[in-house]
């Protein structure tokens, strides 16, 4: 019975991911015993929303071969991935994952932190980096209005604000300071941020990336292990373009492409429901199948998205029940399967090899 409860389990799906989401690795045992059967199952993706759900899913799917009584033990084991080749993993992060939009004003920020936030009710620990030094936006959406302690003198303590670990130049900086600089002192900057910033233990770094594919995002690709990146746009052709852009720059450096998130992809009337394309439809479908890229989700032009973020209360955390929060959740569970599917970095489980001198 163990190798056809093995066969089912192996040809799983579920509809969030339209893949299998059990491997041969994530089975840890099957023991029969005479009066019950029991399986125990580590995934390597957060599962605390879904956990339920799989074991139904799980059971009923054995509910014609098992006929004693059965369960499920799910557990759940984020692993880190590889990055560029030649960067090393930083302490404490096991994977970075970088928003980025070819253009501005296509809700990256928004994007990023409640895709962050989502993660973080599924169970993994995260932090979000905001990388955009000239005009840094997450102190204010996530309600951070202090600078970040040092315990040295010579590294910072991220802030926590909803659970999140957070570090931004905003920070640092008064909020209607402009920031002057050309791009060596920027990227040097996004370089100190991440890395003199002592996370803790993260699952998951989400870096707010700047517009672009300028001297902030060259610097991430060639010095910073990303293990992958999610591409934001709008379904206006112009902000297709340079979200194209963008894809095609880190596939040059071969940073994996997770998926694309389409937002403001329709409007719908506060007053008659009326709902309405008026950026245009389809531009990110066609862009997922032109790259063979995923499609994460669609998000609507919603005024809540924009009231929570000023109030510095992201919708998934201020409300994660409604439908806007409900499809952030399902952009993260997607971004989660995705990079659990991409090749784990084994470098930390290598031995070391010291040579002593008697």
């Amino acid at each position: 019975m163990e190798n056809e409860i093995k066969e089912i389990l192996l040809n799983l799906s579920h509809s969030n991911y339209k893949s299998k989401f059990i491997n041969k690795k994530n089975i840890k045992s099957i023991l029969i015993e005479s009066d019950k059967v029991e399986i125990s199952i580590e995934l390597n993706f957060p599962i605390a929303l879904l956990s339920e759900e799989f074991k139904v899913l799980i059971k009923n799917s054995l509910e014609d071969l098992v006929k004693l009584p059965l369960q499920i033990n799910l557990t759940q084991k984020i692993k880190s991935h590889q990055a560029q080749k030649g960067i090393s993993l930083i302490n404490g992060i096991k994977n970075v994952i970088a928003v980025a939009s070819g253009k501005g004003g296509v809700g990256k920020s928004s994007t990023a932190v409640n895709i962050a936030l989502a993660l973080l009710n599924e169970g993994a620990k995260v932090g979000i980096l905001d990388a955009d030094i000239y005009g840094p936006s997450q102190p204010q959406m996530l309600g951070i209005y202090q600078k970040p302690d040092s315990k040295d003198g010579k590294s910072m303590e991220p802030i926590i604000a909803h659970g999140l670990q957070v570090m931004s130049i905003g920070f640092l900086v008064d909020q209607e300071t402009p920031m002057i600089w050309r791009g060596p002192m920027a990227t040097s900057t996004l370089e100190q941020l991440l890395k003199e910033t002592n996370w803790r233990d993260l699952d998951y770094l989400i870096i707010d990336l700047p517009p672009g594919t300028g001297d902030i995002q060259l610097t991430l690709a060639q010095k910073i292990p990303v293990t992958g990146a999610i591409i934001v746009t709008t379904p206006q052709d112009i902000a297709l373009l340079d979200a194209r852009r963008g894809l095609k720059m880190f596939e040059k450096v071969n940073v994996p492409i997770i998926g694309i998130v389409e937002n403001m992809s329709t409007h719908i009337c506060t007053n008659c429901g009326h709902e309405e394309h008026i950026f245009g439809q389809g531009g990110a479908d066609k862009m997922s199948i032109d790259y063979n890229s995923h499609l994460l989700g669609k998000l609507p032009l919603d005024i809540s998205i924009r009231e929570h973020l000023d109030n510095g209360t992201p919708s998934v955390s201020i409300d994660p029940n409604n439908n806007i929060s409900k499809v952030y959740q399902s952009i993260a569970q997607k971004v989660a399967f995705k990079v659990s599917e991409l090749t784990e970095d084994l470098g930390s489980k290598f031995p070391k090899i010291v040579i002593k001198n008697d």
